[in-house]
């Protein structure tokens, strides 16, 4: 039997707008996250954002993706296609087969 802080969430998570340079140049991700936080909360999408910068990002350009530890301003998110905003942003608790979309609408000029 499976421990509980052993389990795995499989999810799908997409970049775009120039994000993928931050994560490999690689826009589609497949995913196994962690189904708990450290304190054995649900992974939440807050979760997801500190676990892609801590395992999943190679560019040390963090500051274009977080600030002060949330997404940063510009930055959407999509979850299952709908705007954050509406599922509870960074409080929306992952759940298996999500596809977690972020979409930078920062522009230079």
């Amino acid at each position: 039997m499976s421990d509980q802080k052993d389990q795995m969430i499989d999810i799908t998570v997409d970049f775009s707008g120039g994000l993928e340079i931050l994560f490999s140049n690689q826009k589609h991700h497949a995913l196994s996250v962690p189904a708990q936080d450290a304190q054995g909360k649900p992974a939440t999408v807050g979760f997801l954002i500190n676990h892609l910068c801590q395992t999943l990002m190679t560019d040390p350009r963090a500051d274009l993706f977080v600030l002060g530890g949330e997404l940063r301003p510009g930055i959407l998110c999509l979850i299952n296609d709908t705007d954050w905003e509406l599922e509870e942003e960074d409080a929306y608790v992952l759940q298996p087969g999500d596809n977690i979309l972020f979409i930078s609408t920062l522009h230079g000029g």
